[in-house]
């Protein structure tokens, strides 16, 4: 199930479903450690006796955000009930504190008591073992905790704290938990529980007839007893609803201080360029870690999840937040991988939100021979966003303070793991992680990144390393243009894999071939890069209704056709957008700025109702598939609309 809202500051992540449950909750890292793990934290309603929960099909849902900031707005109808719910959910822009404001109307000419019921279903550092739930009569709270993770919870209705309460056993032995107690509208007032553990806590409140009554819940998150308990104070003595408007005001500020003009994009684009910026603050650690998505249903088809940053994706996603603007943000990212870059110089696969290395597939040996188990484009990505961040902001400290840790040293990798006889990269795994050769890709990526090194020697008055990266760059330019591009193809090819002793050309349709001009190989406009780019759009477009662009031809990932002349692969959000970065580079007028508009007016017909964008859609119906949000996504719209608006600016003005 993909995540439909989303919320975090930075260090506490919760990811909502539909109904407002929580799925998720990472903490004291975006991405580690979930303390959730996708079981639903059930909301019921009971009123007059009748009993439902949120997630039953007889509700319906409008879900959304309010607008430019990381406060949802979820409107919850159910028409025998005769109650409709408006849902607030935020994350307390600097302390660990989720808050949930219910206004509950009452459609009926009588007056009505409303019970609503809410269920915490922990599983505190991923594992049920050894968790304990218990009532806190001091403050009338129940909380959570094992070891140093501590969780409260707490509420308000009008003037009164929480109703009832319990605590229990849950999926052990023939016990589901205390959700179960909740179902007649009254809980047992169980005080503790140990072992594989749940809580149900309730509000009450009466409703006059045709009238609305508000209700607050909220959960705190530290170290220890003392740290919960001092900040459910805060919240007690600020007042919940106060709170709750300062977090929604602080993001309207935070996704509106660049005043940028949006050239003639609707509103519904420029209202998802703003969702963008908070979604991916959302999915950013406050010591640098930019996760790819921390949707934990990916674990039912993949036994592994995507709470990892590959520098990759952390580098893309920094640079096109650099140039919205939000330079700031992403600065602690390429300290994080300086800390993390390996003695040899080189980026692992992936690594955990805490810097240490993530899980991987990468072998040290293929074919009986030693190989590094990288992708090197990651290691020079870094490189690459962080020069186009010096080039937009000129913040030269930052590159300074980098410039031996991170720049001198990942530039050294680069510059010597080189395979002499073809003058490109030495082979290594692809951007899609599937294979290993020299790839189009790559090649570019490093060809960016010693470009990028040479850069900042140059700006440090370090000639001699300036021109030794410079020159290699131009030997991986002439390696690119010389191996990489068919003439019998008329298109630059995905890359080389080598068989039997022999380089062979892998001439499959390839998206991220995008890389030779968003690196800086060639111009967009360079006449091989139109024909290759050229190809692209008409062979790897998805023929159906729902349209957009595949990875690959063939792709098998989550592959819902076999017709690969229709579905070559089922249509990504950035490769769609990667042909529209293109466009938007070669655009000579206004008028061929028409077609990229177009694309980012897919992306926003193809969001999610709430906005978020997923990885990939289903090529038939248009649903999410994979994890939503993908963070990239979200990023790779940011930056096309940047350079969209950028480039209307520029044509508007020689025009004018």
């Amino acid at each position: 199930m993909p995540r439909p809202l989303v919320i975090g500051n930075g260090k506490f992540l919760i990811n909502l479903d539909r109904s407002t449950c929580i799925r998720d909750l990472y903490y004291p890292y975006v991405g580690q450690l979930n303390h959730v793990g996708g079981y639903p934290c059930r909301i019921g309603v009971w009123v007059d006796g009748a009993f439902s929960w949120l997630a039953e099909p007889e509700w319906s849902f409008q879900a959304s955000y309010i607008r430019d900031s990381l406060v949802t707005e979820v409107i919850a109808s159910h028409y025998h009930l005769g109650i409709t719910l408006t849902i607030n959910d935020g994350v307390h822009q600097r302390e660990d504190i989720y808050l949930k404001r219910i206004r509950a109307h009452n459609h009926w000419e009588t007056v009505r008591e409303l019970r609503l019921f809410f269920n915490q279903d922990l599983l505190i550092n991923e594992t049920e073992v050894g968790d304990t739930a218990a009532y806190y009569p001091l403050n009338h709270t129940i909380f959570h905790y094992k070891k140093d993770r501590y969780f409260m919870f707490n509420g308000l209705a009008g003037s009164e704290g929480l109703d009832q309460y319990t605590t229990g056993i849950k999926r052990f032995y023939n016990a589901e938990g205390t959700w179960r107690d909740a179902e007649d509208g009254h809980l047992s007032g169980n005080p503790i529980a140990q072992g594989s553990v749940d809580s149900t806590v309730s509000l009450r409140v009466h409703l006059p007839p045709n009238t609305s009554e508000t209700l607050y819940y909220w959960m705190t998150a530290g170290k220890n007893l003392e740290e919960v308990k001092k900040l459910d104070n805060y919240v007690k003595e600020s007042h919940p609803g106060k709170l709750l408007d300062r977090v929604q005001i602080y993001w309207q500020r935070w996704v509106n201080k660049e005043n940028m003009a949006f050239a003639d994009l609707n509103d519904d684009c420029v209202r998802l360029y703003k969702q963008s910026l908070l979604i991916v603050r959302t999915q950013t650690d406050v010591n640098g870690a930019i996760i790819a998505a921390n949707d934990s249903d990916i674990m039912q088809s993949n036994r592994d999840h995507y709470s990892y940053m590959w520098p990759r994706d952390g580098a893309l996603i920094a640079y096109a937040m650099s140039l919205a603007g939000y330079q700031g943000m992403i600065e602690p990212f390429f300290q994080f991988c300086a800390d993390a870059l390996s003695p040899e110089g080189y980026l692992h696969h992936k690594y955990n939100p805490d810097g240490t290395v993530g899980s991987s597939w990468h072998p040290y040996v293929s074919g009986g021979e030693l190989q590094l188990p990288i992708q090197e484009d990651e290691t020079a990505l870094v490189l690459f966003a962080l020069w186009q961040s010096y080039l937009r902001h000129g913040d030269i400290e930052l590159a300074q303070s980098l410039y031996q840790t991170l720049i001198r040293r990942a530039a050294r990798f680069l510059h010597r793991y080189i395979e002499a006889e073809l003058n490109l990269p030495k082979p290594s795994y692809d951007l899609w992680e599937e294979r290993c050769g020299i790839y189009t890709f790559t090649a570019a990526a490093v060809y960016g990144g010693l470009v990028a090194a040479a850069g900042f020697c140059n700006l440090f008055g370090d000639e001699e390393r300036s021109s030794r990266y410079r020159h290699t760059a131009e030997r991986i330019k002439s390696g690119i243009l010389k191996h990489l591009w068919d003439e019998e193809e008329g298109r630059f090819i995905r890359g080389l894999y080598r068989a039997n002793g022999v380089w062979i050309k892998d001439k499959t349709l390839e998206s991220s071939v995008y890389g030779i001009f968003e690196f800086g190989v060639l111009p967009a406009d360079d006449e091989r890069v139109v024909r290759t780019m050229q190809a692209n759009r008409a062979g790897l477009a998805v023929k159906t209704s729902v349209g957009g662009i595949a990875r690959y031809e063939q792709d098998f990932y989550f592959q819902r056709s076999t017709d690969i002349a229709t579905v070559p692969g089922n249509p990504w959000i950035i490769c769609t957008l990667w042909i529209a970065e293109w466009e938007i580079a070669c655009a000579k007028t206004l008028a061929d700025l028409e077609s990229p508009r177009r694309t980012l007016e897919w992306v926003v017909s193809h969001a999610m109702e709430s906005g978020i964008l997923p990885e990939q859609l289903d090529p038939f119906n248009g649903s999410p598939v994979s994890v939503a949000p993908l963070t990239w996504s979200h990023a790779t719209y940011v930056l096309t609309v940047v350079k969209y608006a950028e480039k209307y600016q520029a044509l508007a003005g020689a025009q004018g």
